[in-house]
């Protein structure tokens, strides 16, 4: 065999090609306020996790996926939340509700999330008290 024969049968390096991903910046999460919350699956994850007895229930693996689906759910909500909120006066007792559920839920939400029973049920209520906060600020009042 030839050195031109090695070179030959060395496998090609594929033609790149361009991305067809787009990174979007929205630190106002603009985008995002325009899409509903898919509250209705959550809704059910919920009330099966806070329904565990038994701790040996999943794997530790399958409560760090539980509990990274709930964190993320709940950051959408408390950004729901947020922006429902902001619209309320200052001083009104809507809002200050709403500001201390959300300070609740940022201290529940910033430990990085565990693969443990104890971890999803956490975040499981913290999910469970943003929406009930949500749903308070869209009852009418009076």
């Amino acid at each position: 065999m030839t050195a031109d024969a090695s070179r030959d049968s060395a496998p090609a390096t594929p033609p790149s090609r361009p991305s067809t991903h787009t990174v979007l910046y929205d630190p106002d999460g603009r985008i995002e306020a325009g899409l509903p919350l898919d509250r209705e699956p959550y809704e059910s994850l919920i009330k099966a996790v806070l329904g565990w007895t038994c701790p040996e229930t999943l794997a530790i693996r399958d409560y760090h996926q539980i509990a990274l689906q709930l964190t993320g759910h709940a950051r959408a909500v408390a950004a729901e939340l947020r922006r429902r909120a902001d619209l309320l006066p200052k001083s009104s007792g809507p809002r200050a509700l709403a500001d201390l559920v959300l300070r609740e839920a940022q201290d529940q939400l910033s430990p990085l999330p565990e693969g443990t029973m104890n971890c999803v049920k956490a975040r499981a209520r913290t999910v469970r008290a943003l929406y009930e906060r949500l749903d308070r600020l869209e009852a009418p009042t009076g």
